[in-house]
């Protein structure tokens, strides 16, 4: 081989070298792109469920709090109708006391 074409070969292969080079970089910058683009799926799709379940959660928990404030309302109201028919079968006899006692 003649030295110009040892030169050339050489000259071919830089620019093969340096096309191969480029291509490579496109190809990571494509991927990096691409990986970034499904992160971001990812992400908003992890908010999205982790929001979802945090309602579910919440309206559980409500629905939770209103049985338990439903049974303690029922018991309220109970307790109080009888302090309230208590103090009716006592107020005739709270009624004596006074008179008896403005009597004496």
């Amino acid at each position: 081989m003649a030295r110009e074409d040892v030169l050339r070969s050489i000259k071919d292969a830089e620019i093969a070298a340096t096309e191969s080079l480029s291509d490579a970089k496109k190809e990571a910058t494509s991927i990096i792109s691409q990986a970034r683009q499904k992160a971001s799926e990812i992400l908003t799709s992890g908010r999205s469920e982790s929001e979802s379940n945090a309602q579910g959660l919440i309206s559980k928990a409500r629905e939770s709090a209103g049985s338990e404030a439903d049974i303690v309302s029922s018991d309220g109201q109970i307790a109080q109708k009888s302090i309230h028919d208590s103090g009716m079968k006592n107020r005739q006899k709270a009624e004596k006391v006074v008179i008896d006692a403005f009597r004496n």
